[in-house]
């Protein structure tokens, strides 16, 4: 029994030696980010900016790979299939934690095989029209859409992101019609938005700001509980007469579980120094964000209170998707 409790201390031991070991000398090569939404997205907006800044720091390369698909899901499924060994990194969303309830069979567990690291930015979501519209509040959407219901169609970034749950919560609340056009991934989505082939969004404000700013998409509201600096004249959800209404975009990082605890320790550090930086405070505060950075910790709670919300909006929702 004595030498059964030595040999399993010593391979404990020499485990947490092997794990400090490779701590220090990390990173020694390129680090991959999965990005499970396509180039150009609300992910991207702070994954690159972010990305730049661990390059300089950590003095390796800090690659973000756009892998997207079935709403951010097969991204997800293929980091969680890959060695812990601290390259391989999943930059995920508020998306994620609705997955967990709305597919009725992931090829994954998020708070199985991935360990929360920090939140990079908050945005709010907007809900914003086509120019080609009359609309100037979101009370003459209501009643347009009251009276014609289903003529007017929203465009999301796919089946149960913020953009498509945030008018599920909308409707559920308003007794609204619209019909829903999904695409794949905010980037598309924008364009089609810009193109007139939907009509409105309730999309992030991180990749609506420069149109609204350019006239190009007239914002109406934005859903969370406060208004946002970058358009201080619009109103939110609540001060229209929505009351509880409030939707929250993130974006946030997660390693592989197994990633030893010194490495993610490593990353967690330098993601908080970058988000202290004067430029990127810049560009998150030119995009309506507010940065993350709460410990690991804290952001694991958060997941799971995520969860819990939108899991309750899936349902009363009665969504669910098959992979």
């Amino acid at each position: 029994m004595k030498f059964r409790f030595v040999s399993a201390f010593l391979l404990v031991f020499t485990a947490a030696l092997a794990g400090a070991a490779s701590a220090q000398g990390w990173p020694t090569k390129p680090i991959r980010v999965i990005n499970p939404f396509p180039a150009g997205g609300g992910t991207d907006a702070f994954a690159r900016p972010w990305a730049a800044k661990l390059t300089q720091s950590l003095g390796q390369t800090v690659l973000i790979e756009n892998q997207a698909g079935a709403g951010g899901t097969v991204g997800a499924t293929n980091a969680s299939k890959t060695a812990p060994d601290g390259y391989t990194w999943f930059m995920g969303a508020v998306h994620h934690t609705i997955a967990e309830t709305l597919y009725t069979k992931l090829p994954y567990n998020l708070e199985r095989d991935f360990i929360p690291v920090t939140v990079l930015a908050y945005v709010p979501n907007v809900v914003v029209v086509h120019p080609k519209h009359p609309f100037k509040s979101v009370e003459e959407l209501l009643a347009y859409a009251k009276a014609n219901p289903g003529k007017l169609n929203y465009g999301s970034a796919g089946n149960g992101t913020t953009h498509h749950l945030s008018v599920e919560l909308f409707t559920t609340m308003t007794g609204a019609k619209f019909t829903h056009v999904p695409y794949k991934g905010a980037g598309p989505l924008m364009q089609a938005l810009l193109g007139g082939e939907v009509d409105l969004a309730f999309d992030g404000m991180g990749t609506s700001a420069m149109q609204i700013k350019a006239a190009k998409l007239r914002p109406l509201a934005v859903t969370t509980k406060t208004r946002s600096p970058v358009i201080p004249g619009v109103p939110t959800m609540q001060e229209v007469g929505l009351q509880g209404y409030e939707v929250t975009t993130w974006y946030a990082l997660w390693a592989i579980n197994g990633t030893s605890k010194e490495i993610i320790d490593r990353m967690y550090a330098e993601t908080v120094k970058a988000l202290q930086l004067p430029d990127i405070r810049q560009i998150w505060d030119s995009q309506g964000a507010t940065p993350g950075g709460q410990s690991p910790a804290e952001f694991t709670q958060f997941v799971r209170s995520e969860i819990v919300k939108w899991g309750k909006v899936v349902r009363d929702a009665g969504i669910k998707i098959d992979l």
